[in-house]
């Protein structure tokens, strides 16, 4: 069996996975995108491993029975050039990185930690020990969350933010969250966006991009959300409406938001500005390059589930988080 490996995040962790896929596998490693490169190697490739797919490489790759991504994402797989019996498959383990950013942000940002670090870098003690006109700033507890989407980033969210003493309430796309059973004080569709926001002290954005879901915070929502409100997203860039936002923050109309995804994106050399927008002039934003779930424990989750479906696919057994074909990943997807 020969698998050709293409994503970089997976080179710290080549002897792991090396020595967790059988014995005669064969791994071809790639330390960049090449299409070139890989369209040549995946001529005799059963497993191909990246986050990137396309159409001249499903018709280069003759032999290929499995595409599996290292991350969540699929939408830069080229499904449709796919053969029938090609599987797909994807893997998680980001959720409790990812927690643990959006709780650290809000705490960040609720607090006005991130402002109170650029003013003392000038000298300026920015706090209302030192400043009779700054209000004391609000901790986490009795902070009410709201969760626009609540997947498993949700829940592992949710699980920090009640361990500070928060409330909660989510909305989602099927409206079908337990309540009780989740802890949070309520739950419903999208339709009660509105008011969840103005509810919300805190609002995480986790839900899946969609045509159903782009834009579905704009000005309105924002205004919602208020001038004491914090936004973190951690979802997609688009969900929210990048002018809105950018008007929001920079008139107040929210206090601060935390974004770790974004509107444009790099090329391979990592330079690129993450919007036309010049949200860097402002005080009131975290900026973060997508990094949210980045850590070595969730990569090291990832080679192991990969090396597991491959050992799976050597046996002829099913494998796990198998998104296409859709007849493969019957049950699948718990």
């Amino acid at each position: 069996m020969k698998i050709v490996v293409a994503d970089s995040n997976l080179i710290p962790h080549r002897p792991r996975l090396e020595a967790a896929v059988p014995s005669d596998a064969r791994l071809s490693w790639h330390d960049s995108f090449d299409e070139a490169a890989l369209i040549d190697d995946l001529r005799d490739a059963d497993v191909y491993v990246g986050g990137k797919f396309t159409p001249s490489m499903a018709s280069a790759a003759e032999r290929l029975r499995l595409v599996h991504v290292a991350g969540a994402g699929t939408d830069s797989i080229a499904f449709d050039a796919l053969a029938p019996d090609v599987l797909v498959a994807n893997t998680f383990h980001h959720e409790k990185s990812i927690a643990e950013y959006v709780v650290a942000a809000a705490v960040m940002l609720r607090r006005g930690f991130v402002a109170q670090d650029t003013a003392l870098r000038q000298g300026v003690w920015a706090t209302s020990v030192y400043d009779d006109l700054l209000t004391q700033s609000n901790s986490l507890q009795g902070a009410r969350v709201g969760f626009v989407g609540f997947g498993h980033i949700g829940h592992a969210t949710w699980t920090l933010f009640r361990a500070f003493g928060a409330t909660g309430a989510a909305v989602t796309g099927r409206g079908n969250v337990d309540a009780p059973s989740a802890g949070l004080d309520w739950a419903a569709d999208v339709s009660q966006l509105g008011r969840l926001l103005v509810e919300s002290d805190v609002v995480v954005v986790s839900a899946p991009l969609d045509d159903r879901t782009r834009g579905m915070i704009g000005a309105d929502e924002l205004r919602a959300l208020g001038s004491d409100g914090v936004l973190v997203n951690v979802g997609r860039g688009p969900l929210v409406q990048e002018q809105a936002l950018f008007d929001a923050l920079s008139s107040s109309t929210i206090a601060a938001a935390a974004i770790d995804v974004w509107y444009d994106y790099p090329g391979p050399d990592g330079r690129g500005r993450p919007s036309a927008l010049p949200f860097s002039e402002l005080p009131n934003i975290l900026m973060t390059p997508h990094s949210s779930g980045v850590s070595q424990q969730t990569f090291v989750g990832r080679v192991d589930d990969i090396a597991d479906n491959i050992t799976r696919l050597a046996r002829g057994e099913q494998l796990r988080n198998v998104v296409a074909p859709a007849v493969g990943s019957k049950g699948s997807r718990a």
